[in-house]
């Protein structure tokens, strides 16, 4: 036993130039797998000198799926020390286990999913969580932002800052490496220290009080919000000196904030305005006869309060004789400056899945559940904001009357707001999505999404999926009106 080691050396070391050194470590896989290199005898480090690899063995092919080196990419960011070690172990039992990857109960494919989750919850972590401080004026203005990631992204996510940021000469500092766009290229450093990170600027109240406006106490929800953003980031955001403040008073914060929030105006105010505005709401006895009598009456209402910042009333359009009806929730900018329903961006949607469907626009009558449309100010734009219970309620004769003129074989709700206004209670549309539901009048109403949620999603293959499932709504609709 003298002089035998206690455990066997492994036959090869590697050594890879850096921690995400993944050309380095394909390199070496490729080497190694082909000349029947067993995992357990191979060792992986970060630096240093290695030993000397065999080179590939002539006429031996390596396969190995394209959607495994892509996520090995992702998985060699973790910090684990054992990862390269992982990647080896997967790539060497794919050649006799092909399908490996799909077995969820693996150990090695559990761990391996685990680690390119941790990875890119990370990178998203840093894209959410970095705040940049200025430095310097005029031609030496420079932009510096420090943050501690988990793993080994910086690489990974610097992309994001270069596309979003490209006009800016910036700076991103971590413990692991440091990141320099100067506006034409982007350049990879060595790591630093908090300490070579500017102090505070003039922008951090801007953020402290772009916080405090949106914090929504009503929607508070903590462990939810801590599982968003952990406490450990906080010390690097200016916003969070405010979240503990936010979180003590967010109780009394949402009582006082539903106690002046009523959804229609007082009585006394309805009796001032009574006698200071004409008498255009119609009543019962003033009911119009046609959709274009129904639409001036409209172009004047004044049911609920926005009509007094809206541009003008968007009624319906469409064929007077239209079977099918579609209702959405509200105009938005464009619809409000041009006074059709459906011509921004959520109308570019809706017409071309019409048109993949199979339905001509022209064929049918489209509207909304609310004519006005209702916004918050933020510097020259204007910001979509949801109609409240009242509005609704307010708008619902509007919405009657058009149901009662044109005496549609269906209706297709386009999101909660509608699907309320025409079932007269709330509807959860991501668990009723696709049903119809038969009013105590008969009228059948089917429930979908409003166009206007693919454009808020940001990943393009989910868009994209979402959008897909949107057109297969909008066939079934159209086999309905057929059968």
């Amino acid at each position: 036993m003298t002089g035998q080691p206690a455990f066997p050396l492994a036959a090869y070391a590697v050594h890879l130039a850096g921690p995400t050194d993944f050309d380095g470590w394909r390199d070496a896989a490729r080497r190694l797998s082909t000349n029947e290199v067993k995992p357990e005898d191979i060792e992986w480090h970060v630096g240093g000198e290695g030993d000397e690899l065999p080179a590939p063995t002539p006429g031996v092919e390596l396969r190995v799926s394209r959607h495994f080196i892509e996520r090995a990419a992702i998985v060699t960011c973790h910090s684990d020390s054992e990862r390269f070690a992982l990647l080896y172990r997967l790539l060497w039992r794919q050649r006799s286990e092909p399908h490996l990857l799909r077995i969820a109960s693996d150990p090695d494919v559990r761990r391996f999913e685990a680690m390119e989750k941790s990875v890119r919850r990370d990178e998203h972590k840093m894209h959410a969580f970095v705040r940049f401080r200025k430095i310097g004026d005029g031609d030496e203005e420079r932009f510096v932002a420090w943050f501690e990631p988990d793993h080994f992204i910086l690489e990974l996510a610097a992309p994001f800052f270069v596309r979003r940021f490209t006009r800016m000469h910036w700076a991103i500092l971590t413990p692991h490496g440091s990141a320099e766009w100067d506006r034409e290229r982007l350049a990879l450093g060595p790591g630093a220290s908090k300490d070579d990170a500017p102090a505070a600027d003039q922008s951090e109240e801007m953020w402290r009080t772009y916080f405090a406006n949106i914090f929504n106490p009503a929607r508070l929800k903590v462990k939810a919000m801590q599982a968003e953003m952990p406490k450990k980031y906080w010390r690097n955001l200016p916003e969070a000196s405010l979240i503990p403040e936010l979180i003590s008073g967010a109780d009394a914060a949402a009582r006082e904030m539903i106690a002046r929030m009523p959804t229609m105006p007082a009585a006394h105010h309805q009796a001032i305005q009574a006698r200071h505005w004409p008498a255009l709401e119609p009543s019962p006895e003033t009911e119009a006869h046609s959709i274009d009598a129904l639409r001036q009456q409209a172009s004047q209402c004044r049911r609920c309060p926005l009509w007094s910042e809206a541009t003008q009333t968007v009624f319906g359009e469409g064929s007077d004789n239209a079977e099918l009806v579609f209702v959405g929730e509200q105009p938005g900018d464009q619809e409000d400056l041009q006074g059709r329903p459906f011509v921004g961006p959520a109308g570019k949607i809706f017409d071309a899945v019409l048109g993949e469907a199979g339905i001509e626009r022209t064929a049918v009558y489209v509207t909304n559940a609310v004519k006005h449309f209702k916004f918050e100010p933020r510097g020259k734009r204007r910001i979509h904001s949801k109609p409240n219970a009242g509005e609704v309620q307010a708008c619902r004769w509007w919405l009657a009357q058009e149901v009662t003129l044109l005496k549609p074989k269906l209706m297709v709700a386009l999101g909660a707001t509608a699907a309320q206004s025409l079932l007269e209670a709330p509807v959860a549309i991501t668990k009723q999505r696709g049903q119809t539901i038969k009013r105590d009048d008969g009228l059948a109403v089917f429930l979908t999404i409003h166009p206007s949620y693919i454009l808020r999603i940001r990943d393009p293959q989910e868009a994209a999926a979402e959008r897909a499932r949107f057109v297969a709504d909008i066939r079934t609709v159209r086999a309905m009106m057929a059968g």
